[in-house]
C-alpha cells in the first residue's frame, strides 16, 4: 500500500482547526482501515506564520496522535509557499493539498485515489458550480479564466489548489525553481496524465476568509504576468498604433495650417497630450511589473523556511 500525505496550509485558522482535525482524522483512519493507503500515511499541517493560536492547536493534535505532523514556517510565506513546504518536506508516495477551512470536500480524496490507481499522476479537484459565491466573485472568476485562456495560459477551469499528485509529479515539480508562484498554471506544465474530480464547494463554517479582494487581485495578476507575455506585446502594438495616429494627426495639423494659417484648439491639444501621457505611464508600469518579477527571480530567495518540525519521524522525512 502507498503512503498518503495530506497537506493542509494554515494561516490564522484557530476557529476552524478543531473541526478540521476531527474531519481529517476520521477520513484518513477510514482510508487506512479500508486498506487504500498505508498506515504510515500522515496529515501534515503547515503553519504559515499564523498570529493566533493555530500553532498551539496543531502542536496539541500532534502530541495526541502520531497520525499528525506539522511544519512551522519562520514567517508568512503565502499560501503557495506553504503548499510547497508540505510537499517538499514530507516523504510519501502520494500527496494531496487541501485548505484547512474545509470548503473543499475532503471526501473527494477517496475518488482521487481511484484515479491514481488508474494510472494518473495528477488529479485536480474542480468545483462543480459557484452557487455559494457572490455575483461579483462568480462573474469576475469566469471572466478571469476566459482572460487566461485568451492569453494562452494553460489552466484548469474552476480549479484552485485542491489536487492530488504522485511522488513522481512532485519530484518533477521541484525542477521548476520559480519564485513567483502560481501553482494552478505550473502543475499543468508537468504534462503527466491527469484527471478531474468534481465537487460542490461549501460555505466556510468558522473563521474568516484569508483571501480578501486585494490578495485575489494579486494572485490573478501573478497568473497573467508569470505565464504570458501578451501584455508586453500589447504595449508594443499600442506604441505602433499611437505612432500611426500621431502621423495622421500631424498630417491634419499641416493641412489646417496650410489652409488657414493658424491652428486653434488648445483644449484638444492638451487633451491629446494628457491621454498619451497616461498611456505611456501605464505601459511603463506593465514593463516595470515584469522587471520586478525578473528582479525577484534573480535573487533566488528560498520559497519557505521551516522553523520547526513537529511529529516527524524517520519515515516521515526520509525518502
Amino acid at each position: 500500500m502507498k503512503t498518503l500525505a495530506i497537506i493542509l496550509p494554515c494561516y490564522n485558522e484557530e476557529e476552524i482547526l478543531p473541526l478540521t482535525i476531527r474531519k481529517m482524522k476520521t477520513l484518513l483512519s477510514g482510508l487506512i482501515k479500508a486498506r487504500k493507503v498505508s498506515p504510515r500515511s500522515r496529515i501534515c499541517f503547515v503553519n504559515d506564520g499564523s498570529r493566533d493560536k493555530t500553532a498551539e492547536i496543531i502542536a496539541a493534535a500532534c502530541a495526541k496522535n502520531k497520525m499528525f505532523c506539522a511544519l512551522n514556517l519562520s514567517r508568512n510565506f503565502g499560501h503557495q509557499g506553504a503548499i510547497l513546504a508540505g510537499m517538499y518536506e514530507v516523504c510519501a508516495d502520494i500527496y494531496v493539498t487541501i485548505d484547512a477551512d474545509l470548503q473543499d470536500n475532503p471526501d473527494c480524496i477517496n475518488q482521487m485515489l481511484e484515479k491514481i490507481e488508474e494510472g494518473c499522476d495528477i488529479v485536480y479537484g474542480v468545483r462543480d458550480s459557484r452557487g455559494t459565491d457572490t455575483f461579483f466573485k462568480r462573474t469576475s472568476a469566469t471572466l478571469y479564466y476566459r482572460l487566461l485562456k485568451w492569453l494562452g495560459v494553460n489552466i484548469v477551469y474552476n480549479h484552485a489548489d485542491f489536487r492530488m499528485m504522485t511522488k513522481r509529479a512532485v519530484e518533477t515539480l521541484k525542477q521548476f525553481p520559480e519564485r513567483n508562484l502560481f501553482l494552478r498554471a505550473i502543475v499543468p506544465l508537468l504534462g503527466f496524465r491527469s484527471a478531474t474530480v468534481y465537487y460542490d464547494r461549501t460555505a466556510r463554517q468558522a473563521g474568516e476568509t484569508k483571501y480578501p479582494l486585494s490578495k485575489m487581485m494579486a494572485l490573478a495578476w501573478n497568473g497573467v504576468s508569470n505565464f504570458s507575455i501578451v501584455p508586453l506585446r500589447m504595449v508594443t502594438f499600442l506604441g505602433f498604433a499611437i505612432c500611426f495616429l500621431s502621423l495622421i494627426f500631424l498630417c491634419f495639423v499641416i493641412y489646417r495650417w496650410s489652409v488657414r494659417g493658424t491652428i486653434v484648439g488648445w483644449a484638444s491639444l492638451v487633451t491629446i497630450i494628457t491621454v498619451f501621457s497616461g498611456v505611456q505611464l501605464v505601459s511603463l508600469g506593465i514593463i516595470g511589473e515584469y522587471l520586478a518579477k525578473v528582479f525577484v527571480e534573480v535573487k533566488k530567495r528560498p520559497l519557505f523556511i521551516v522553523e520547526k518540525k513537529i511529529g516527524f519521524d524517520r519515515e516521515t522525512q526520509d525518502c
